[in-house]
């Protein structure tokens, strides 16, 4: 099982360290975008409780995409971090959206 040092290869097949820079930022921004788009969840959990339920196809299609991602980052030869870490809220924010829209 190889595991993810975060070491960039050296030599011959080394990445440019500006690459690198260009990667990691990226990485945090999608990570923090993606937690945000689950996140906007919020206020449809709010109008379920208040008894306006929202549809629930859209939150129970999400949630099993996040799965499928953070399952993917799980068990690829090295755990991808910025993919767990990005979706678990999605399944947990589209889990709740998905029991609130008939527990209203």
């Amino acid at each position: 099982m190889r595991i993810d040092t975060s070491e960039y290869p050296t030599g011959e097949n080394a990445v440019p360290e500006k690459r690198v820079k260009q990667l990691k930022l990226l990485s945090k921004a999608a990570t923090f975008t993606c937690i945000a788009m689950y996140v906007s969840y919020i206020p449809q959990i709010i109008s379920n409780f208040s008894g306006h339920p929202v549809g629930v196809l859209q939150p129970l299609v999400a949630m099993i995409n996040a799965s499928f991602w953070a399952g993917y980052g799980w068990t690829k030869t090295y755990k991808d971090w910025p993919i767990i870490i990005s979706n678990v809220p999605g399944v947990l924010f589209g889990l709740f959206t998905v029991i609130t829209i008939y527990i209203h």
